[in-house]
């Protein structure tokens, strides 16, 4: 029965994620969804990339980084200038993107992962502010403060911009799981729960906080070429330091350490922003009213440090009706 168990989860989890882009699809093609939601949905998949990045730094790995939407950028210019510049195919163009994030987060990590704390948190949010300014003064790749357009396919058809974004989300999640639950997952964790602990169990502490950075900047690089696609526009303003903040808040509210409540949070206030757009500038006031409501009545988080799991809801339910029809004989 054991040796059943791993095709079973495989097979839920495969048929969560199928219903997932399947069923919001159908609701678009009958017009249920219109376009403005579609479009509010995806880019809640896009935001739910990059809160997902965010938590595996902050939640994962212990540290605290407030230059992600540096990243972001890197990933989407990086990603428009292969495609309009080098004349790559468009998902080409997006693997070079990520790549580059990738390689530009590995020579970051090295310097900045030597600090902790408060430090580092200051050194992150320089970081953001420098890319910023950086392409804000390299016009010829940036378009300068003016930013540059980049019409996609996605850009004119929100449905496939919708199941590229979705199925891309739901991979990464994948991947990320299976990964925070073998040896180096495990590592990472250890070394945030206890550096010294860790250490002295043979655990290299920089080695592993490396590997942890590596991999959000290779998320974050996903979530900006998605974004460059997306939108259709990028602006070296997407680096600033209020939109770090915006990721930031995402895993707060979800749960630090928590891939599927981040996930959730940037869902639920990616729709919230829109649905108080009447609110004109008040609507800006929600997020830190969120942060401080979650700080007084539930300081870990919607979810903590857990995760949804379909495969144990599914289990839950199996076994429920097995003890009723056992209880019926």
């Amino acid at each position: 029965m054991k040796g059943k168990f791993p095709l079973r989860s495989t097979l839920i989890l495969l048929i969560v994620g199928i219903l997932a882009v399947i069923l919001p699809l159908l609701l678009m093609k009958i017009g249920v969804l219109d376009a403005y939601t579609a479009h509010i949905i995806t880019m809640g998949g896009v935001n739910a990339i990059m809160a997902m990045s965010v938590n595996m730094i902050v939640g994962i790995t212990g540290q605290l980084s407030l230059g992600q939407a540096g990243f972001l950028a890197i990933g989407a210019y990086a990603c428009i200038f292969f495609n309009l510049d080098m004349h790559l195919p468009l998902p080409l163009a997006a693997a070079f993107a990520t790549v580059l994030t990738t390689f530009a987060g590995f020579l970051i990590g090295f310097p900045v992962l030597k600090l902790s704390g408060d430090y580092l948190a200051i050194v992150t949010l320089g970081f953001g502010e420098i890319i910023r300014v950086v392409f804000i003064n390299i016009k010829p790749l940036t378009g300068g403060p003016n930013g540059r357009q980049f019409t996609t396919s996605m850009v004119l058809n929100g449905q496939l911009a919708f199941v590229i974004v979705t199925s891309v989300l739901i991979v990464v999640l994948a991947l990320l799981q299976n990964f925070l639950r073998s040896t180096y997952g495990r590592a990472i964790m250890a070394c945030r729960e206890d550096e010294i602990a860790a250490n002295s169990n043979g655990i290299n502490i920089f080695r592993y906080k490396m590997i942890g950075f590596v991999i959000a900047a290779f998320i974050a690089g996903i979530g900006g070429s998605l974004y460059a696609m997306v939108v259709g526009f990028v602006k070296p303003d997407i680096a600033q330091f209020l939109r770090s903040i915006d990721f930031l808040i995402y895993v707060v509210l979800g749960g630090m350490g928590s891939m599927t409540g981040s996930i959730l949070a940037a869902y639920v206030l990616t729709y919230l922003q829109e649905f108080l757009r009447f609110l004109q500038d008040y609507r800006l006031l929600i997020y830190p009213l969120i942060l401080i409501l979650v700080m007084l009545f539930r300081p870990q988080g919607l979810l903590g440090m857990k995760e949804l799991s379909f495969v144990k809801l599914v289990n839950r339910l199996l076994a429920r009706k097995s003890k009723v029809k056992g209880g019926a004989k």
